[in-house]
């Protein structure tokens, strides 16, 4: 039986010790399953090329054989995006995409980000699951921008009046993201 790996990727500033990342990223080395946590570097101004070279490093440390979940928050969804985007071979079980940014509206931090690249194909090449996380008000990505995603047809979970998914909206310690982590069953789509 393979082992479970995953690789957790931070966004726009970091996501700091409160995170629910960083929560998660303890959790599952308490539960000693191999966790891959990288700081990517200028993360109050980041450059696409080196968020992506060190996103392929990070990869690197994955031992190949073993089952990998990938959670992102906010700009770690676009990175993502981007990274299917230029892959063509399988390297994930599951990916969650938490609180992507609206693909309409740029970061003024983050111009080498857009635009964003939605296609589901090359959501579908990388990974066996994908699963889209938004919320009802995030500050950053309206209902009506999340239709961007949505349309891409893979499943999707909405919260209500969850915010950014962040520590400013309460997520520190969220248990949901774990129990989503260590389910092995296929995604159900629950929009």
């Amino acid at each position: 039986m393979n082992q479970k790996s995953f690789l957790i990727i931070h966004g726009l500033g970091g996501s700091g010790p409160d995170h629910w990342q960083s929560w998660l990223a303890h959790d599952l080395k308490q539960r000693n399953f191999h966790v891959c946590y990288p700081i990517f570097s200028n993360f109050d101004s980041p450059n696409l090329e080196i968020w992506l070279e060190e996103l392929s490093s990070a990869l690197k440390t994955i031992p190949e054989n073993d089952n990998l979940t990938v959670i992102t928050h906010s700009l770690g969804c676009v990175l993502w995006l981007h990274y299917a985007a230029l892959h063509n071979k399988r390297i994930a079980d599951r990916v969650i995409l938490v609180a992507p940014p609206s693909p309409a509206f740029i970061l003024p931090e983050a111009t080498s980000f857009y635009p964003v690249p939605l296609n589901k194909t090359n959501l579908s090449r990388l990974s066996e699951d994908t699963l889209f996380v938004h919320s009802t008000n995030d500050p950053y990505c309206s209902m009506e921008d999340a239709k961007q995603y949505l349309n891409l047809t893979l499943p999707a979970v909405t919260f209500p009046n969850a915010g950014h998914i962040n520590t400013d909206s309460g997520h520190g310690k969220w248990h949901w993201i774990l129990e989503e982590c260590l389910e092995s069953e296929k995604i159900v789509q629950y929009v």
